[in-house]
């Protein structure tokens, strides 16, 4: 979700480290889902990539209700979603983020 926000900006993975004083190993690792990062940190990125911290926090809120299977975007999408393990990728298909942008208009 990082990562989609920081490009969707423009910024290089570089900038949003120096901006948000964090190490651009670790910020990278985050952005893989590798390493988890505390809300400090979350919040020092939101500043760097100009966003507020509840957009980041929701967005990850809904994605992980998709693959839980728990949030519906009006229509059973969760229903029936199996997931292999409790780890939840950082970022979707783009069919995925297609429809969720189509039914949230």
């Amino acid at each position: 979700m990082l990562r989609d926000v920081r490009l969707q900006k423009a910024f290089t993975l570089r900038q949003v480290a120096q901006r948000a004083s964090v190490a651009l190993g670790y910020l990278s690792e985050v952005e893989r889902g590798q390493k988890e990062a505390s809300s400090e940190i979350l919040a020092s990125v939101a500043d760097a990539l100009e966003v507020p911290l509840s957009m980041i926090m929701r967005e990850v809120g809904d994605r992980l209700a998709v693959f839980e299977g728990v949030y519906d975007m009006q229509a059973p999408y969760g229903a029936g979603i199996e997931v292999d393990s409790a780890r939840v990728p950082d970022t979707l298909p783009q069919e995925l983020v297609d429809e969720y942008q189509r039914v949230t208009r």
